[in-house]
């Protein structure tokens, strides 16, 4: 079959697997190991995707969302894997029934959405690492995938609504983590400088 190079897979024409998916492997696995935090873990997790991908292919409706419909795969298989298993246990069971964080997810410049602009790019991972998992999945994403909102909750199996909160709350969490980090380095500086002073 001739393939679409439209990786979203939205194209009515019939395309080919590996033309759809290939393209994607470095992102998939990008995103596995941010979930993860581990290369070998975040590998396999990637291979096992690619099989059972390959394997349900026949169940992917063409012109529909490709990407979104191969991360809904990785996720699902992040979520029975020890470590996935592990994460889940500490997801708060109200947070899905939760849809008023739709005025919440796009928010107006202000000193904390500056501050996650000046943040370096260490500082930012070391706090995108310390989110829960179900938050740090939606901003990760939302933000570096570029879903719409729409291809979130496909990939997720979640309402839109919970989408937009979860956007919300998780921005708000990052937010505080950079400010404590942000301002612990300024602190310890401030405290270097006067011990230099005092020399």
């Amino acid at each position: 079959m001739v393939y679409d190079k439209d990786v979203s897979g939205a194209d009515e024409q019939p395309v080919s697997f590996d033309e759809l998916a290939l393209p994607l492997f470095d992102r998939l696995y990008n995103y596995a190991h941010w979930l993860t935090h581990n290369r070998e873990e975040a590998e396999d997790l990637v291979q096992e995707t690619y099989m059972k991908a390959l394997k349900g292919f026949s169940s992917f409706k063409p012109g529909t969302n490709f990407r979104a419909w191969i991360y809904r795969i990785l996720h699902n298989t992040f979520l029975t894997s020890r470590t996935g298993l592990q994460a889940t246990m500490t997801v708060p069971l109200e947070d899905d029934k939760e849809d008023g964080g739709a005025e919440l997810a796009v928010e107006p410049a202000t000193p904390e959405t500056i501050l996650l602009q000046r943040a370096s790019s260490e500082i930012m991972q070391r706090a995108i690492d310390e989110l829960p998992v179900h938050f740090r999945e939606t901003l990760l994403l939302c933000e570096v995938e570029e879903m719409s909102y729409q291809e979130i909750a496909d990939t997720l199996a979640i309402p839109i609504g919970t989408v937009m909160s979860r956007l919300a709350r998780a921005r708000k969490l990052l937010q505080s983590r950079l400010r404590q980090q942000l301002q612990g380095g300024s602190q310890a500086t401030a405290v270097g400088s006067g011990m230099n002073q005092h020399v």
